[in-house]
């Protein structure tokens, strides 16, 4: 006896130890998961010439949003649930949202405003009154700056970053994006400078680019995180822009930082407005299965809303948004787990938790039998993630019958499945890299309006 107690105390003190060496969020990396969508608005010249990609010969003559209203923007993406803006100051055609000091190619030389304008401003400030956090898009690649491809470019970008980092109050996400073209200037870019500048000015921001250093790219653009998606990956030779796509898609269960997964999409094919695409806006139900495939796997949903030539977000677009918030609020507005007894399992804080030994099941009890057909369920990141594989089961009255097996949990994971009717689940993990602990619990029955058409 004293010898199998003497290898079980063994265990758990180096399970213990083993969980002391997990990868675990910083406070920006937390808090910005728990904001769950966020809104990309891709606005320039692009815009006006019905392109994706400019070439830095467009004249900032044909920018002219005579409608732009960054309070209409605000007011639609805080209306659909979205928690921060991030705006795109200067895209691969080099033309810039602010009057930048160090380049003429920007607003100040366009008839919008008689050159007196600053979207980058008007957009932060909108945020800022009413209530959402703040972010930029600055694209390394710039097709306009004749100093590209020499090492005097990344002075010029840093000057730039500068300027977005000082003049328009908190930050919370900036964007890098490693993508250009196959002809593009071999360039070699100071990531690590340009990243300590943000640590050094707005320490509270994340950082986004292929791999990191803050949050990760999902690995495509079409609105899935992986069914296994780890917050933790190994950035050792991974280029921002030659990252792997599957590998960032899953992340790694060994990986040794923690930098989560974001999964941006865009509410039309394209990612800045075509008049074209006017009928071609995702419908509140698809957009309510990028929740599930990005929110409820462990990642962030960065959906884009482009705006038109206007310098308004399109009505369509704007009643999609606000449609598909209202679907998720009939959705998960009642929890049915909620009068269990185990509080600290649906008190929404991630903060508090119970242990989740390996396949030790939690029973989940519902005041009655009810019908049901979404389960949630989070861990407690700030300790890092664990979880493995799970699996999910109700009773029918006679026997435990499975509803699903699943992987990784992480921030949150939401299961879909054919209705059942029970008065109690229980969870199982059945693999962790360390005693999992969790944090929420939640049963759902799905709105009607998700399955419309």
């Amino acid at each position: 006896m004293v010898h199998k107690f003497f290898c079980f105390a063994l265990l758990l003190l180096g399970s213990q130890a083993f969980a002391q060496n997990l990868p675990k969020p910083s406070p920006a990396q937390l808090a910005w998961q728990q904001l769950e969508t966020t809104a990309f608005l891709h606005f320039t010249v692009n815009t006006y010439t019905d392109k994706e990609w400019g070439d830095g010969t467009e004249s900032p003559s044909i920018f002219n949003p005579v409608k732009f209203d960054a309070n209409q923007w605000v007011s639609a993406l805080k209306a659909g649930g979205f928690k921060m803006c991030i705006i795109t100051a200067k895209h691969h055609d080099g033309f810039c949202l602010w009057p930048s000091k160090y380049t003429d190619h920007s607003v100040k030389n366009s008839p919008w405003k008689n050159g007196q304008g600053d979207i980058v401003k008007e957009v932060a400030d909108a945020c800022r009154a009413q209530g959402l956090k703040f972010g930029f898009y600055l694209s390394p690649w710039d097709q306009h700056e004749k100093t590209y491809g020499t090492n005097q470019y990344n002075d010029f970008y840093k000057n730039q970053l500068r300027e977005l980092l000082s003049n328009y109050g908190v930050v919370h996400e900036v964007w890098f994006d490693g993508a250009r073209g196959p002809n593009a200037k071999d360039m070699q870019y100071d990531f690590q400078g340009f990243w300590s500048m943000v640590k050094e000015l707005q320490p509270q921001a994340v950082c986004f680019s292929d791999a990191g250093p803050g949050v990760r790219w999902v690995g495509n653009e079409s609105g899935n995180a992986g069914e296994t998606c780890w917050s933790t990956i190994i950035t050792a030779g991974m280029a921002p822009g030659v990252a792997d796509s599957k590998y960032l898609n899953t992340g790694d269960e060994k990986g040794t930082e923690w930098i989560p997964a974001e999964t941006d999409v865009s509410i039309r094919p394209g990612w800045f407005y075509h008049p074209k695409e006017d009928d071609k806006v995702r419908s509140p139900q698809n957009l309510v299965n990028l929740y599930y495939q990005s929110v409820g796997r462990n990642s962030l949903l960065l959906l884009n809303v482009p705006p038109n030539r206007e310098g308004l977000l399109c009505p369509q677009d704007v009643a999609a948004i606000k449609e598909f918030r209202s679907i998720l609020n009939e959705t998960f507005k009642t929890n049915l787990a909620k009068s269990g007894k185990n509080k600290k399992l649906v008190d929404n804080k991630l903060s508090t938790w119970i242990n989740a030994p390996e396949k030790a099941a939690i029973e989940i009890n519902l005041p009655k039998a009810a019908t049901f057909d979404r389960f949630m369920v989070q861990e407690n990141i700030a300790e890092g993630q664990r979880i493995a594989e799970a699996q999910l089961e109700y009773w029918d009255g006679s026997s435990w019958k499975l509803i699903k097996n699943f992987t990784t949990v992480g921030y949150k994971r939401l299961l879909r499945f054919d209705a059942v009717t029970a008065s109690k689940l229980r969870l199982t993990v059945l693999r962790a890299l360390a005693p999992a602990q969790i944090a929420e619990v939640g049963v759902y029955k799905a709105s009607m309006k998700e399955s419309e058409k």
